[in-house]
C-alpha cells in the first residue's frame, strides 16, 4: 500500500512538472502578467548605450534623407542649368553690351576751380582713385580733417598745380606735394603706443630743433608715422602714432567723445570746497567744463588727483587747475582711449595688436550714430 502510494505521487510530481500538463498550463498563463519580474532587469548602462545608439541612427537617417533631397536638387538644378544656357548667355550678352559701351564714352573731366589744375591735367580716372584730403592723410602727413584744411588753405600741390578742393581726386601716378615736399600714401598701417617722457615735443618736426617724439620711435619703421593729439612738452604719459588717418581723424574728432585719464601731482592739496567745485564743472575763458570724474588715487595724499575727462581743449588739465590757483607739478595720461601705459617704460613704445587696432576703430561709433539723430531731429 505504500509503496503503490509513494508510485502514485512520483507520477503525479512528474506530470505537474511537465509544461503539457494542463494544472502547469494554467499557472504559467496566470504568471504572465508578472513576467517583467521574473526576467532580469536591464542595467543603468546599458539603457544609455541602447539609446545613443538609438539617437545616432535617427541622426544618420535624417542626414541621408536631407542629403539626399540635396542631391535631387542640385540635379535639377543642373539640368535646369543646362537646358537654358544657350538662352541665358544670350540675355547676358544683350544685358552687358549696352554697359560696356556706356563706359567706353568718354565723360567730362570733373569740375576745377579758377586757378586750380587745368583739363590736361587732371588725374587718371580708375579704381585706385582717392579724394585728395585722404591721400594726404594716407601719406602721414596729418589727420584727414586736418589734410583737408590743408587742402583749402593752398598747401597742397597735384602735379604742379595748387588745388584747394579736398574732394578733388588723384591717383598713384600723380604727383602731390605738401608744403614743397613730396609725399606718397602709404600702404603699410602701423600702430605704435609710446610711452612719453619729459621734454620731448608732440610734433612730426621742430623749427628750433628740439627732440621730438618721432626721434624715439624712428627705429620702429620705416613709414612715415606722426602722433594722435597732442601733449605738452612736460606732460607724460600714453600717446599714440601712426599713419592710419582716418583712426585718427576718428580719435581727434570730438564726437566720439574719446575718454582720455590724467594724473595730476600739485603743488599742495586739493581742498575739499575746490574738489566738489571741479566736479561739478567749471567756466573758463573759452567756456563750461566739467570732467567726467574726479577722484584721490590715495586718499592719504591729496597733493595727487586722479581726473578722466574727453574735452579736446588746448591745455584743458592744466588750465582747470590753474583756474583755482594750483600749479600743476607732473601731469601723467594713464590712460588715452582705452589704451594704458601697461608694461610699457617711460621712453619706451610697443606695437599694438590687430585687437587693439580693432577696438579703437569700433571705439565709440555709436555717440556719433546717437549725435547725428539729435541733429536730424
Amino acid at each position: 500500500m505504500i509503496m503503490s502510494l509513494k508510485c502514485l505521487l512520483t507520477t503525479d510530481f512528474s506530470l505537474l512538472t511537465s509544461n503539457n500538463h494542463p494544472v502547469v498550463k494554467q499557472q504559467i498563463m496566470a504568471n504572465k502578467p508578472f513576467q517583467k519580474f521574473i526576467e532580469k532587469k536591464e542595467g543603468g548602462a546599458q539603457k544609455k548605450e541602447r539609446i545613443r545608439q538609438e539617437k545616432k541612427k535617427i541622426r544618420e537617417e535624417t542626414k541621408a534623407y536631407f542629403e539626399k533631397k540635396k542631391a535631387e536638387k542640385r540635379a535639377m538644378r543642373q539640368q535646369g542649368w543646362e537646358q537654358g544656357a544657350g538662352s541665358k548667355k544670350q540675355e547676358a550678352g544683350r544685358a552687358v553690351k549696352p554697359v560696356i559701351e556706356k563706359k567706353a564714352v568718354p565723360k567730362k573731366v570733373d569740375k576745377i576751380q579758377p586757378g586750380s589744375l587745368e583739363a590736361s591735367a587732371s588725374p587718371k580716372k580708375g579704381p585706385a582713385q582717392m579724394p585728395l584730403n585722404k591721400y594726404v592723410a594716407h601719406a602721414g602727413v596729418c589727420s584727414r580733417r586736418d589734410a583737408a584744411e590743408l587742402v583749402k588753405s593752398g598747401k597742397v600741390l597735384v602735379n604742379g598745380q595748387k588745388i584747394t578742393e579736398p574732394g578733388y581726386k588723384v591717383s598713384p601716378t600723380d604727383e602731390i606735394k605738401v608744403n614743397g615736399k613730396k609725399v606718397v600714401a602709404q600702404r603699410n598701417l602701423v600702430y605704435i603706443l609710446l610711452n612719453k617722457p619729459k621734454d620731448f615735443i608732440t610734433t612730426t618736426e621742430d623749427p628750433q630743433g628740439r627732440k621730438t617724439v618721432l626721434d624715439i620711435v624712428k627705429s620702429a619703421t620705416t613709414e612715415r608715422v606722426y602722433p594722435v593729439g597732442r601733449l605738452d612738452r612736460n606732460t607724460t604719459g600714453v600717446l599714440l602714432l601712426t599713419n592710419d588717418g582716418e583712426l585718427a581723424q576718428k580719435l581727434s574728432h570730438p564726437s566720439y567723445e574719446i575718454r582720455k585719464i590724467y594724473e595730476v601731482t600739485l603743488d599742495k592739496q586739493v581742498s575739499k570746497k575746490d574738489f566738489e567745485t571741479i566736479a561739478a564743472g567749471v567756466n573758463l575763458e573759452d567756456g563750461f567744463i566739467q570732467p567726467d570724474a574726479i577722484a584721490y588715487p590715495d586718499i592719504k595724499n591729496k597733493h595727487i588727483i586722479g581726473i578722466e575727462i574727453h574735452s579736446g581743449k588746448n591745455r584743458i588739465v592744466r588750465r582747470i587747475f590753474e583756474h583755482l590757483g594750483y600749479d600743476v607739478r607732473n601731469l601723467d595720461r594713464v590712460m588715452y582711449a582705452n589704451l594704458t601705459k601697461k608694461n610699457v617704460d617711460r621712453g619706451k613704445w610697443r606695437f599694438l595688436s590687430e585687437k587693439e587696432v580693432r577696438l579703437l576703430k569700433y571705439l565709440n561709433a555709436s555717440y556719433k550714430k546717437t549725435a547725428r539723430k539729435t541733429d536730424e531731429q
